[in-house]
């Protein structure tokens, strides 16, 4: 009879991650199982459990990499992947791969006690290779600027960094607040985040960045899309009109394709001179450097407002 129980538990422990099982299982594992003494529930609704806070993490995305640091878990810090820019001390750490692929090897070889992954920027088949290798996961996927405040906060858990976690995460909040308070009852401007110019590249309603524009009073034209970051055409664009096109492209520097736009000088965007750039490490990651995009946002929006006025007095 021990070595059933024995020979059970083996097999609840190598497949806990995989969260496939039958309800008679789940409740198996609730009853052999040891309790963990951390754990937190991630983005993908599992329980994410350890013994002990991580000393060796490794993170899958360049805004995880922010977000620990952040976390006041930096030094944790083993393994990062490719563009993990920021700050500049993780440029030091060793890489196990980019987005879409990892190097498994290299992860086996870092022995982590906490892998973070990215839900819509790592592949699933990676991710999930890497739970069968027994290393415990925690999924993130922040969709909102509240989101990045609990990736901040979960991860403070994890590494048994809460007090820096929180008290980072509650100013990130605070400063989230004070701009949505400035930023009441000011009127809707129509719009279009452009990620990309070829091929045309927008994103939904379900994106933080949707959430960012939105809280600086902007409509995003295509929040009604179904797919996060749909490709689109320019006959639509024509079609919407937005008042201000927004763009971040690949760096720091403002991207040429933006004054395309330029070639339909019918857009109000364009008749008003509303083609607007944004940092994209102050928009396009999920940390509290989004703070910074989302000032620019609203001023530039803000500014957008005054055109506006100004048209409708000349009219």
């Amino acid at each position: 009879m021990r070595i059933l129980l024995n020979i059970k538990l083996f097999t609840v422990l190598a497949f806990f991650s995989m969260l496939s099982a039958c309800d008679s299982a789940k409740e198996e594992a609730t009853v052999t199982v040891k309790p963990k003494s951390i754990s937190v529930v991630d983005f993908s609704g599992r329980t994410v459990s350890l013994d002990t806070p991580a000393k060796r993490i490794v993170a899958l995305a360049p805004h995880v990499v922010e977000n620990i640091y952040s976390a006041g878990a930096g030094d944790s810090l083993v393994g990062v992947v490719a563009y993990s820019d920021y700050p500049e001390q993780a440029l030091e750490l060793p890489i196990v791969g980019g987005y879409a692929k990892t190097n498994l090897e290299k992860i086996l070889e870092l022995e982590p006690d906490l892998v973070v992954a990215w839900e819509s920027g790592n592949s699933d088949n990676s991710v999930a290779r890497i739970q069968e290798l027994g290393f415990t996961v925690y999924i993130d996927q922040p969709d909102s600027l509240n989101d990045v405040a609990k990736s901040i906060r979960d991860i403070g858990v994890l590494a048994g960094t809460q007090e820096t976690a929180n008290s980072v995460a509650d100013s990130y909040l605070a400063k989230v607040e004070k701009v949505r308070k400035l930023e009441l009852h000011k009127q809707p401007v129509n719009t279009f985040y452009q990620v990309w110019n070829s091929p045309l590249r927008t994103i939904n309603g379900k994106h933080i960045i949707s959430d960012a524009i939105e809280l600086c009073g902007g409509v995003n034209i295509y929040a009604d899309q179904t797919t996060v970051a749909p490709i689109i055409n320019i006959e639509s664009i024509l079609e919407r009109n937005p008042e201000v096109i927004l763009a971040s492209g690949m760096s720091d520097a403002r991207p040429d394709w933006l004054d395309d736009w330029k070639k339909w000088p019918s857009l109000s965007a364009v008749e008003r001179d509303n083609l607007f750039f944004v940092d994209p490490d102050h928009i396009q990651r999920h940390t509290i450097r989004i703070i910074l995009g989302l000032e620019k946002i609203c001023q530039q929006l803000e500014l957008a407002r005054q055109k506006r006025r100004t048209t409708e007095t000349i009219e």
